[in-house]
């Protein structure tokens, strides 16, 4: 079996972090379940670009358990777990090609290893395996039936080629997912950037004025937090609505070039590129400590900041202290997912509902594999409901259900005042 990690000998402590994220996912432990009974995915040669946490771990092997040849790369350069990619491999004997703070060759070597075996379906974080597939990978177009994507920048970069007609392949956007973007986005986002930036920098953050850039519900979850913490928080936006929602929250609205140069923390949530761009690092406050938790390192303009440069230095692990000169300003994690890169990702009962959505879809998207156009599709409703279903029965939480004369009500017109 081929595969590149770091090391193989670190599966033993690999194996016990993966076993303690199972305990807290209770909606992919009973998929799994079904999984290993039924076989639904036998047939299936799987690519998966995802990041390689102990979460990750459990849905490849839950893939793997519903019949899939199942081949991992990371979605992230500073995102893998090096025990947890040992382990899968020692132990569950899933190839991984994958090492934490792999520079950008080996990442792409990683990305051409898992479709190097010539998958028949995919699974993305970020839509990198897509990407390559319609570039340099044509030939998988003819045997690929489909892929999975799991984040909202991916999400966007597939649409954008839907609508350019340049997607030779159908997708499931399990972002779109009610119960991925509304938890995961949120809650897990939220909660695990904080940990992101406290865990680099071990700094307070009551008192602090902490700028959140984007109110997606990424951005919605990373305020909620910030401010329960004892943060000032501030939002910038370029979306009149969501500003607005941000306003009616209880959090400032102000433009970018304004909030920075208030801003102690300023954390970037958009998928867009260069939000933090060379003309607001001019006006930044000195001391300033700046993430990212978007999924690709664009946000923050960092050849900007490495040119408004007199110096850099790592002062600690994930945190790199430029100065300007006049001032310091502090970037944690190489502009890459704070969350992943210096903390450990979302909880595992927040990836639990997200990855019952990946399971669920590549169970779909295998059964119509015959039916689909060359489109990206949101996963159907009945499959979300199911679930929030699983996920409340797991938390032992009981809900009321609609009576025939409510049902008949709902879908009449008649009755009325």
């Amino acid at each position: 079996m081929k595969y590149d990690i770091s090391d193989i000998n670190l599966s033993s402590q690999g194996k016990k972090l993966i076993a303690w994220a199972e305990r807290d996912m209770p909606v992919l432990r009973l998929i799994k379940k079904r999984f290993h009974e039924e076989k639904p995915l036998k047939g299936v040669k799987l690519a998966a670009c995802l990041h390689v946490t102990s979460e990750t771990a459990n849905l490849a092997i839950t893939l793997k358990e519903g019949g899939a040849s199942v081949y991992l790369c990371a979605s992230n350069p500073l995102s893998t777990n090096d025990m947890v990619a040992s382990s899968l491999v020692k132990d569950f004997h899933i190839p991984v090609f994958a090492i934490k703070g792999e520079d950008n060759k080996t990442y792409y070597q990683h990305l051409r290893a898992v479709l190097d075996t010539n998958p028949n379906q995919t699974m993305d974080d970020g839509a990198d395996l897509v990407g390559m597939i319609h570039s340099t990978y044509k030939h998988l177009l003819k045997i690929v039936v489909g892929s999975t994507e799991e984040t909202t920048t991916g999400v966007i970069r597939l649409k954008a080629m839907e609508k350019d007609k340049a997607l030779k392949i159908p997708v499931l956007a399990v972002n779109d997912n009610l119960t991925k973007h509304l938890f995961d986005n949120r809650y897990g986002t939220g909660q695990s950037t904080i940990d992101g930036v406290i865990r680099a920098t071990n700094i307070l953050l009551a008192g602090r004025t902490f700028v959140v850039a984007g109110y997606g519900w990424c951005g919605r979850g990373l305020a909620m937090r910030a401010r329960g913490m004892g943060a000032l928080v501030i939002v910038t936006e370029i979306d009149p609505i969501k500003a607005l929602e941000a306003k009616m929250d209880g959090f400032m609205v102000k433009p970018m070039i304004d909030a920075i140069k208030e801003a102690d923390i300023l954390v970037t949530v958009t998928g867009n590129k260069h939000v933090v761009d060379e003309h607001h690092l001019k006006v930044a406050k000195n001391g300033i400590i700046i993430a990212n938790s978007g999924h690709f390192d664009v946000e923050i303009n960092k050849g900007a900041l490495k040119k408004l440069s007199k110096k850099s230095v790592s002062v600690r692990p994930y945190v790199e202290e430029y100065d300007l000169g006049a001032k310091k300003i502090y970037l944690l994690a190489q502009g890459r997912l704070v969350n992943l890169a210096s903390a450990e990702g979302h909880p595992a009962s927040v990836m639990d509902m997200s990855f019952a959505g990946q399971a669920f879809a590549s169970e779909y998207m295998w059964k119509n594999k015959d039916s689909l156009e060359h489109k990206v599709y949101k996963l159907p409703d009945e499959l979300d409901q199911e679930i929030a279903r699983l996920k409340l029965k797991a938390e032992k939480v009981e809900i009321d259900s609609l009576s025939a004369k409510q049902k008949k009500y709902l879908e009449s017109w008649r009755e009325g005042t």
